[in-house]
């Protein structure tokens, strides 16, 4: 017997007002109280096109948040849809567990080829398709490699929701009433640009941080346990776009290679040309024993990877497994996106951009003293929010200004613009647009974004209007 076929359209074509409250209002009947997005970017996407987002109102928004981060190419990149198209047409299985197929051969093929050293002494591994569970994969073979159970990790990490992620990520809100989190797990001061944890700044407050860490590993009263593993961001992302130094991340490096250590790498969202280079740790020049890789890696569908040096593939067959790390189209949609990135020189655009863009918020910053800070590395890229018109703390910087912060999303977006908020009190604003935005969408951010801290009352001497 036929059954009806059911189409995409058919509930915003006949069911529905055309209006993004009343979707909103659906969505707030329908889902749990822990969605987050649409309290803060309230309304109903009807089509995408690039860094292009149109709601059901017909209203354009300029996307720089790009499903934070994952979508290298932008919205709806036609590279990207035609090899979806060709999986379906080619009569390829969607769903295969871990059997191998020719697309996943080319795709494991490629992404190799990209890690240091062609990743000759690399192998991969298919998670399931979030970035957190490759984590939880990732500080498992760790423990499984070495014998040993704690995890060093850094405050300001964020390395996903899942238990084990959770145990390792900084920010403290999300793990209250959750008891009995990862045990062993030693959180250390990352390096800040702007608001060094030890209070002393510049190259002298890196200096100490990296003395620091060694310190801790060498002491044999420290109290703290050989670990496992370090687990850290090469660039932090939800914690407020921190760059880590150079000499701090060689530094880290050493010690642990010198120890036994594992370094873990997580590359969910500065990983793939989003920094300037293919991989954020690139400019430090280091090999990590273990990277984590989500979001871009899929090319804007759901699929996880983890990089390892051979020598610690201790795993045994079946000892991680995901029911879903065998997405044929997210390898299909992954592969096209990073040839993309590769052929065409996206990384050194981006590194262009980067600085450029920089350049031209630092000269907005000084007519706009609410913006404390201005720091990232290609286009991921974070602007502090703070508080001109109090004291200066002693190293030279203002409070923080979450609630600002706030008002400046909602007035971007009333401006057509989506940005996201991170760090400590929300009070940075991250950019994370496409890879392929162009130097004229560029421009248009930039007036949008005066046009937000206008719509916000304020002026040039950021007294309110």
């Amino acid at each position: 017997m036929m059954t009806d076929k059911v189409r995409i359209d058919t509930l915003s074509a006949n069911s529905l007002p055309q209006s993004n409250d009343t979707f909103l209002a659906r969505q707030a009947e329908f889902e749990s109280n822990v969605r987050s997005y649409p309290r803060k970017l309230p309304l109903a996407i009807a089509k995408a096109q690039g860094v292009w987002i149109t709601d059901v109102e017909n209203n354009q928004y300029l996307d720089c948040l790009a499903g934070a981060g994952t979508l290298a190419l932008g919205h709806n990149h036609p590279d990207v849809l035609q090899s979806i198209q060709s999986v379906i047409s080619s009569g390829l299985p969607l769903h295969t567990l871990d059997l191998t197929t020719p697309l996943k051969d080319e795709f494991s093929s490629y992404l190799l080829s990209l890690l240091p050293g062609q990743g000759e002494e690399y192998c991969l591994q298919f998670t399931g398709p979030s970035g957190a569970d490759a984590v939880e994969a990732a500080l498992k073979l760790a423990k499984k490699v070495t014998g040993r159970s704690s995890i060093i990790s850094f405050s300001g990490g964020y390395h996903g929701m899942t238990h084990g992620a959770l145990s390792v990520t900084g920010n403290l809100s999300p793990k209250e009433a959750v008891s009995n989190m990862m045990p062993e797990v030693q959180f250390m001061p990352y390096p800040h640009q702007y608001r060094c944890p030890l209070g002393i700044g510049g190259d002298a407050g890196v200096k100490a941080l990296t003395y620091y860490f060694e310190n801790l590993i060498n002491d044999v009263e420290s109290g703290v346990r050989k670990p496992a593993a370090v687990i850290l961001e090469a660039v932090q992302g939800e914690g407020g776009v921190n760059p880590a130094p150079v000499e701090w991340l060689q530094r880290i490096r050493k010690v642990t290679q010198d120890h036994g250590i594992l370094l873990i790498i997580d590359e969910v969202q500065a990983g793939f040309a989003r920094t300037g280079k293919l991989f954020a740790f690139e400019h430090a020049g280091i090999e990590p024993d273990i990277i984590v890789m989500s979001k871009a890696v899929g090319g804007g569908l759901p699929l996880a990877v983890l990089g390892i040096k051979k020598q610690f593939d201790a795993w045994a067959p079946g000892h991680h497994t995901g029911t879903f790390r065998g997405n044929q189209l997210a390898m299909a949609t992954g592969l096209t996106t990073l040839k993309h990135l590769k052929d065409n020189a996206i990384a050194d655009k981006v590194a262009a951009q980067g600085e450029w863009l920089k350049g031209k918020l630092a000269e907005l910053q000084k007519r706009y003293p609410v913006i404390g800070h201005v720091r990232g590395l290609g286009l991921m890229i974070g602007i502090e929010i703070v508080k001109p018109n109090e004291a200066k703390d002693h190293m030279g910087c203002y409070p923080a200004d979450g609630e600002l912060s706030a008002l400046l999303q909602k007035k971007c977006f009333e401006s057509g613009l989506i940005l996201e908020r991170g760090g400590r009190h929300g009070c940075v604003l991250r950019l994370l647009p496409s890879l392929l935005i162009t130097n004229a969408e560029l421009e248009i951010f930039l007036d949008k974004f005066e046009n937000a801290l206008l719509g916000a009352g304020l002026i040039g001497d950021n007294d309110r209007v």
